[in-house]
Parts: C-alpha cells; sequence; structure tokens
C-alpha cells in the first residue's frame, strides 16, 4: 500500500459529520458505556470528578473554605456512597474521541458559572438558562456563540450557516486547521457543547433559506427568544428581521466595523421598521430583482457610517481584494458586544431599539487618555 493509499484511508469525508456528544448515566447505560470502552473510538478519558465535587462543596461553602475537614465531610455526604465512577454523567465527543465524566447537569452550571456572581446572580443565571437564542451566519457569528455560552446566557441555541471553513476564515474565526471543510453550525456545535454538554442544540447546516425559516424561528426543539443576526447575504438579513417582527422577537447584530451594534426590540415594536427604516420600504422580496450594483447599495445603507479604512478597501474588493477585510479584534469585540446586550435584553434591562458605536480608533487614541493619578484622587 503506498503512502497516497493510506492517506486515502484516513481521509475524513463530508462536512457535517458528528457534532452531538453521547451521555451515559451509570448504572443505568452501563452495558452501552461498556461497548464504548471496548471499541476504539475512545482516544482519551478526562475523569476529574473529585476534584469537581470539591469545587462544588467549597463553592456552595464558601465561608468552610479553611476547614477541609468539615469539606471533606460534605463531599462525602454528597458523594452518598455512590462509586465515584457511577456519579454525574460520562459525555462521549465522538468528533474527538475524548471520554469526560461531570457533574449532572444542575450542579455543572451552577459551578461553571459561579464566578459570574456579583454581575449576573443565580436568579438571574437560571432565567437566562431557560432561554433560546438563534444565530444566523457562524463566521462572525462563531465569536458571539462561544461568548453566550461562555457567559451562560442561554441553554438553548439554534445555528445557521451554508457555509464551510476555510483556510481563509482563520484570520477572524476561532477553529483549528483540523476543521477546515467542516460547517461553520457544525464547528460552533461542537464547541458550545464542550463548554457545556447539556446545551440544546439546533443546527441549521444548509443556511436559513425559505424552506426552513419558520423551522427556525418557532419549530425545532423551542421557539427562538432573541436573534444574533451575523450572515452576508442581504435577502436573508431583511428575511430575518421579517420573520423575527411578526414573531415579535428582538434582533441583535454587529458589523465588526467601528464597533456598530444594532439593537431591534420588535418584542416591544412590532410594527417597527427593518434596520431602524434606513432601507423605507424596501423587503426582501424587492432584492432578487435589483442589480448587483444596487444591492451593494443597500448594503452599505445597512452598514451605515463605515471606517475610513473599509471605505477605501470597498472599490478595490474583486480586484486586488478577495473579499471584505476583517480583523479578529474587531469580530472579538462584536463577539462581546452581542453578549452583553443580548443578556442585558433578556433580563429586561435594556428596552430601547437603537444604534450604538463602541470604536476603538475614535475612544483609544493619542490625547485622550485619563489621568490614573487624578481618578485615583477622585475616589
Amino acid at each position: 500500500m503506498t503512502i497516497v493509499d493510506m492517506l486515502a484511508r484516513h481521509k475524513r469525508v463530508g462536512t457535517t459529520r458528528a457534532w452531538q456528544p453521547e451521555f451515559f448515566r451509570l448504572p443505568a447505560d452501563q452495558k452501552g458505556f461498556a461497548g464504548l470502552l471496548g471499541s476504539h473510538r475512545v482516544r482519551e478519558v478526562c475523569d476529574t470528578i473529585d476534584q469537581q465535587v470539591d469545587d462544588l462543596v467549597a463553592t456552595l461553602n464558601p465561608a468552610l473554605r479553611e476547614d477541609k475537614p468539615l469539606l471533606d465531610g460534605i463531599a462525602a455526604e454528597y458523594i452518598g456512597g455512590v462509586p465515584l465512577w457511577q456519579l454525574g454523567t460520562w459525555v462521549f465527543y465522538p468528533w474527538s474521541g475524548r471520554l469526560v465524566h461531570l457533574l449532572p447537569r444542575d450542579d455543572f452550571r451552577l459551578l461553571r458559572t459561579d464566578r459570574n456572581r456579583g454581575k449576573i446572580s443565580r436568579e438571574e443565571q437560571q432565567h437566562l438558562s431557560g432561554r433560546r437564542i438563534g444565530i444566523i451566519g457562524l463566521s462572525v457569528g462563531n465569536s458571539a456563540a462561544l461568548t453566550l455560552a461562555t457567559e451562560g446566557i442561554a441553554g438553548g441555541f439554534s445555528l445557521a450557516d451554508f457555509d464551510t471553513l476555510a483556510l481563509s476564515n482563520l484570520n477572524r474565526l476561532r477553529a483549528g486547521v483540523h476543521d477546515l471543510n467542516v460547517n461553520k453550525a457544525v464547528i460552533a456545535a461542537r464547541q458550545l457543547f464542550e463548554l457545556d454538554p447539556y446545551l440544546d442544540i439546533d443546527i441549521y447546516p444548509d443556511g436559513l433559506h425559505d424552506g426552513n425559516i419558520e423551522q427556525f424561528f418557532t419549530g425545532g426543539t423551542g421557539p427562538i427568544d432573541l436573534l444574533v443576526e451575523e450572515c452576508d447575504e442581504p435577502r436573508i438579513k431583511l428575511a430575518a428581521r421579517e420573520w423575527a417582527r411578526s414573531c415579535r422577537i428582538p434582533v441583535v447584530m454587529d458589523t465588526n466595523d467601528r464597533g456598530m451594534l444594532d439593537i431591534e426590540r420588535f418584542d416591544l415594536e412590532p410594527n417597527r421598521p427593518l434596520l431602524h427604516g434606513i432601507l423605507g420600504s424596501t423587503t426582501s422580496a424587492d432584492l432578487p430583482s435589483l442589480t448587483r450594483a444596487e444591492v451593494i447599495e443597500k448594503v452599505l445603507a445597512m452598514i451605515g457610517t463605515i471606517s475610513p479604512k473599509l471605505e477605501a478597501s470597498i472599490p478595490r474588493i474583486g480586484v486586488t481584494l478577495s473579499s471584505w477585510p476583517q480583523l479578529a479584534s474587531g469580530v472579538s469585540l462584536g463577539g462581546a458586544l452581542v453578549a452583553d446586550v443580548s443578556r442585558r435584553v433578556l433580563l429586561g434591562e435594556l428596552c430601547e431599539s437603537g444604534r450604538y458605536y463602541v470604536d476603538l480608533d475614535d475612544l483609544i487614541r493619542d490625547g485622550l487618555s485619563a489621568d490614573p493619578l487624578a481618578l485615583a484622587a477622585d475616589r
């Protein structure tokens, strides 16, 4: 067998492969668990359940952190004589071959998000865990998805993207070279499940289109409570807002240029014009009849005031530039803005629609620094 033959034998086939973890709760699933362990699918076992129990007990009893014997007693009571290997849940990730031992869902989430407390209360965290967020576009949207999940802002996600990862995406999208040619919704789902395997996730690897848009908003394992719109297709941008408005769902969007963030509270303003009325009466049905130049004009109107560098780049796209320029720093900032605003919208702390700019070029530049000594003296 030649090297080429051996490579072909191991080559990955397809772009949507496994993206859901497998769960084993013992002793009920012991037969299937033994079968998994006896197979060649498991490449690595991560079992830190004893440390997780200790961390959970210490987290629930912060005043006892220095009293190890007492904490050990509480931990033993929590375990209740159950063999450690049967405690909690074993989670198998088929795409990586990793088998991970974790606390049960509620204790896992309480411990994983405990350091949010003081900024997000446990009651607020519980409320957020019952929400579902839809994300359209998982290139720029990947950063938002990861930040939302890391902060525990939703317990369910619906992810839509038809595209696969290309090497040129890795200047801004958090993924590895082993993810090349994998669907972006699959990549995001895997990453979210690796943060919290108990999440409820639906994926739409064909992207959003007329045949599945109703399912995306109202079907699956539940209707969405908030939409994060990060797609490139102008018609889908409008169609998604039309559906969000009809379902009274708020929409959040960032452009990662000038730190621009849009909030459209269709839940509170069901008659609100799309994109703040920027496009007038234009609907998604109007766009297919427009010329390319007219569509670009509509897109630029959607974005609004852009940075000088992006403005200078637009005439070069398709000539000396392959596509719109985007930076990882702008995408990361956008993910943070989307997560922060989505949390406040879902908690009822932010009720107004509007367009906002967190333009770092404008906010952080020579001559604008605060005086640290003066600020310290004012405290």
